[in-house]
C-alpha cells in the first residue's frame, strides 16, 4: 500500500519568531484534542491548501480523527480518513480521500519548515513527481535545532536524494539554529500554516509512546476542529 509519509532524510523551547507571512488577516482554525487545544493560522500565500483545509474543517472531516503518526523531534501527523474507527495497533495512512491531490504551493525561502508550521503530507517522489499534496493529511513540525555545519549537510542531502538544489539564506539558517524545524523538507512539501497557540500541546503529543509504525500506543484524537476566523 502507498503510505502518505513524510520522508526522513536525516535521522530550552523558543516561541515562534515573526514569519515572512502577515497572518493578521489569515483564517484561524482551532483543533480541540484530548491533549489540549491547538490554534492554526492558515497562510493566504497558499490559497489552494487554505481553502481546502477550511472546507474540510467546516464539513467536520477532522472531528474524531487520530494523530496516527508521531515521531519525536520530528512531527505529528493526522488527517487519515480511516483513523476515526481504526482498531488499536492497525497501521494507518491509506485513507480513501488520499487519492485526491492538491497542486504544490512552494514558497521557499519565504515559507519554511520551522518549528510549529503546518504542512501537507504526500506520496513519495516516485509515485508523485509533481509533489502534489494529500487533500486531507497534514503534519505539524517540531524538529530539532541545527548548526551551520548541519545545515550544509542538509543542502547536500537534498541535492543527492532529490536532485533539487536548495541554498539556505543566512536568515533561514538562523531560524533553524534558534528555533528548530525540519529543513530537509523545504521545497518538497507544501507548508500552509503555523501554530499560533498551543505549541506546548504539539510538544506533549510528539513525546507519545508509539509502536513500530509510529502510531501512538494510546490514541490521541482530534475531538473537534472549528473555523474561528475566516
Amino acid at each position: 500500500m502507498k503510505k502518505l509519509l513524510i520522508s526522513m532524510l536525516m535521522a530550552a523551547f523558543l516561541p515562534l519568531a515573526s514569519s515572512a507571512q502577515n497572518i493578521e488577516n489569515s483564517p484561524v482554525v482551532s483543533l480541540e484534542t484530548d491533549s489540549g487545544t491547538i490554534k492554526i493560522a492558515l497562510y493566504n500565500e497558499t490559497p489552494r491548501h487554505r481553502d481546502n483545509f477550511l472546507k474540510l474543517v467546516k464539513e467536520g472531516f477532522y472531528d474524531g480523527l487520530l494523530f496516527h503518526r508521531v515521531i519525536s523531534n520530528f512531527m505529528i501527523q493526522t488527517g487519515d480518513s480511516v483513523s476515526r474507527h481504526a482498531a488499536p495497533g492497525v497501521e494507518l495512512g491509506d485513507g480513501a480521500y488520499e487519492t485526491y491531490k492538491i497542486p504544490a504551493e512552494f514558497h521557499f525561502p519565504q515559507i519554511i519548515h520551522r518549528r510549529g508550521t503546518v504542512a501537507a503530507a504526500r506520496e513519495g517522489d516516485a509515485e508523485n513527481p509533481n509533489r502534489e499534496s494529500s487533500m486531507c493529511q497534514f503534519y505539524i513540525v517540531w524538529g530539532k535545532k541545527y548548526s551551520n555545519n548541519m545545515m550544509d549537510d542538509v543542502e547536500e542531502r537534498i541535492a543527492r536524494n532529490t536532485g533539487s538544489i536548495i541554498s539556505f539564506p543566512k536568515e533561514v539558517r538562523e531560524i533553524y539554529m534558534r528555533q528548530g524545524g525540519t529543513p530537509h523538507l523545504d521545497g518538497q512539501y507544501t507548508v500552509f500554516g503555523e501554530v499560533i497557540e498551543g505549541l506546548e500541546v504539539v510538544d506533549k503529543i510528539q513525546w507519545a509512546e508509539t509502536d513500530d509504525n509510529a502510531r501512538p500506543l494510546k490514541d490521541i484524537r482530534i475531538i473537534k476542529a472549528t473555523v474561528i476566523k475566516e
